[in-house]
């Protein structure tokens, strides 16, 4: 009975490993997520400043675009990495020009737009585990969780628009200031994950918001005059290259994903 009740446990875990639609957390996740939040920075300002759709109607474009992904992502029954990966490019670019419009259209200021989207992020992540019981990032499998999941993404991403033109801008660190202080910080989280015994789960969401305020002094490091601090990089350019570093981010990480490739051999076996 014992045994039995443990090949039960063991099919469950192997099966909610399968069917979760979120990638493994791995360093190539990490690197993704920052390409994917640099791209969102450059292609934003593209389309609202080099193309001068203006911040409105350009996040209109990407809201659209990421509502129709999501749907998407939602239906889905498994985790399909290039659709999942391309709903995050879409939430930070759609996070870019909402956060540029929050704070520079409607007037709020880089502290006001930051501290309301940090508000929206901690409300968000509050009632998902009132609600769920829990706001693990590992195991998404169910539209409910998954809603939670993407509305905390997308404040996220908004709030980390904000933060990092804040730092750039208003605090007056310049790009590459800003770089070094995420940079730093997320570093900083990676040291109280291997060396302390901090919820897994808020390191995670710490280091996830971080890395998107990190990828907006990037991008704007990549695009801006050179009298700015920047490189005076092409946007089109700078948004065409970081899209093939993705591309090849996703390709090596879904070829080497082995313990994904054995749940599948697994459960496939305790199905026999």
């Amino acid at each position: 009975m014992k045994v039995l009740e443990q090949h039960q446990h063991t099919k469950h875990q192997i099966s909610d490993l399968v069917l979760s639609k979120v990638p493994e957390v791995t360093l190539i996740f990490w690197i993704t997520k920052i390409l994917a939040t640099t791209f969102g920075e450059t292609a934003g300002d593209a389309l609202s400043m080099s193309m001068n759709l203006g911040y409105l109607v350009s996040t209109f474009i990407f809201a659209a675009i990421f509502i129709v992904l999501l749907y998407f992502q939602i239906s889905a029954k498994s985790y399909k990495p290039y659709l999942y990966w391309f709903t995050i490019i879409a939430s930070t670019t759609v996070g870019t020009t909402l956060a540029d419009f929050v704070d520079r259209s409607l007037g709020l200021g880089y502290i006001g737009g930051t501290t309301i989207l940090l508000s929206l992020v901690l409300a968000s992540l509050f009632t998902w585990y009132k609600v769920e019981g829990s706001i693990s990032p590992h195991i998404v499998n169910f539209p409910r969780a998954e809603f939670f999941y993407w509305i905390t993404i997308t404040f996220s991403q908004t709030l980390g628009t904000a933060l990092g033109d804040w730092s750039a801008d208003t605090a007056g660190l310049g790009y590459t200031g800003g770089i070094i202080l995420f940079s730093g910080l997320i570093l900083f989280i990676v040291g109280l994950y291997f060396r302390t015994n901090i919820s897994k789960t808020l390191l995670f969401w710490s280091a996830f918001v971080l890395t998107r305020p990190l990828g907006a002094v990037v991008g704007d490091f990549l695009d801006k005059p050179i009298a700015s601090g920047g490189l005076d990089l092409s946007r089109y350019t700078a948004s065409i290259v970081l899209l093939v570093a993705i591309f090849i981010c996703i390709y090596i990480a879904h070829r080497k994903n082995p313990k994904l490739n054995n749940a599948y051999a697994n459960l496939n076996f305790l199905n026999s």
